[in-house]
């Protein structure tokens, strides 16, 4: 495997320079959109757990898995191979996933728009491993919030209530073995529409961020990394000041053309009545305001939702 284009910025600084920290993956991100942070702390027998729940459910018959297909635009339960297409592309891509997403009770101000999670009968511990994943990055999510928040120039505590009760979603991700070069690939170019998006490195190779100067760089995380990248809400946020860059899963290598590729990327979003508006700190006269307009969290991801065909 290549090695990643972007360099990991340890996990460790969180606890022990928190400036240097924040200051590091903020840099990463205004780069590229992407941050790889190294070290984290999760452990990695849960994560595996989690892991071999997801294989374990994908490799049930078709016929048994699309019991769970339940609508509401994919937010919950399963969405079948060939369903997701990139904005804009032509071509469905060639992945299935699994949804899960922050549990709610019945009357929550919230649960007309966060429905109820699914769980599949025939994977035992499924639930308990898959929620407890959905916790960890989560958690970890607002721990790298607080690290881009001090980036800004902003409180560390500033996107606490902004995301505490967030239409966050877990998305386990199968892209069966692809033996041939296209013109689908597993996940066409696309950019993320949340607000940042935590993914555990995958084992198989193909991730690929589209850099400024129109080329592909692959983003192969060594072992123990989590890779986040900024999403279209935080990118409005910021007024680009940090990108959210389009990014690939292109088809494997003729060697490892019989292997599944799985993933487990975390979209963490805003709370759904939040009010996106242009941070002030990020408009100058070089940097005028795009977005004077203020948007809900939930109005941003229905209308985004339409455009990838999940609604």
């Amino acid at each position: 495997m290549t090695q990643s284009a972007i360099a990991p910025v340890s996990y460790k600084g969180y606890a022990e320079d928190f400036a240097a920290f924040s200051n590091a993956l903020g840099e990463s991100f205004a780069r590229y959109g992407f941050a790889v942070v190294g070290d984290h702390d999760l452990p990695q027998p849960r994560i595996e757990a989690a892991l071999a729940a997801a294989k374990a459910f994908f490799a049930l018959p078709e016929a048994v898995k699309k019991a769970y297909v339940v609508g509401q635009g994919g937010q919950r339960g399963y969405t079948p191979f060939g369903i997701e297409t990139a904005k804009g592309e032509a071509h469905f891509d060639l992945k299935e996933f699994w949804h899960m997403g922050r549990d709610l009770p019945p009357d929550h101000r919230y649960a007309a728009l966060m429905p109820p999670n699914v769980w599949p009968a025939e994977v035992p511990g499924f639930r308990d491993d898959v929620a407890w994943l959905f916790g960890a990055l989560d958690a970890m999510g607002m721990r790298l919030l607080e690290a881009i928040a001090v980036y800004l120039g902003l409180e560390r505590g500033f996107f606490a209530p902004t995301v505490g009760e967030g239409n966050s979603v877990l998305r386990l991700l199968h892209y069966p073995p692809a033996p041939f070069d296209g013109p689908n690939i597993r996940a066409g170019a696309h950019e993320d529409i949340n607000v940042i998006t935590l993914l555990l490195g995958a084992e198989e190779a193909g991730l690929e961020v589209l850099d400024r100067d129109g080329r592909w760089l692959p983003i192969n995380p060594p072992p123990g990394s989590l890779v986040i990248n900024i999403g279209d809400m935080l990118q409005r946020l910021t007024n680009h000041v940090l990108p959210s860059t389009t990014h690939r899963v292109v088809n494997p290598a003729p060697e490892r053309r019989g292997l599944s590729r799985y993933s487990t990327p975390f979209f963490l979003h805003f709370n759904p009545d939040h009010l996106i508006r242009t941070l002030p700190g990020c408009v100058t006269p070089e940097r005028p305001d795009r977005y004077p307009e203020p948007i809900t969290a939930d109005a941003f991801l229905r209308e985004r939702l339409r455009e990838i065909k999940l609604l």
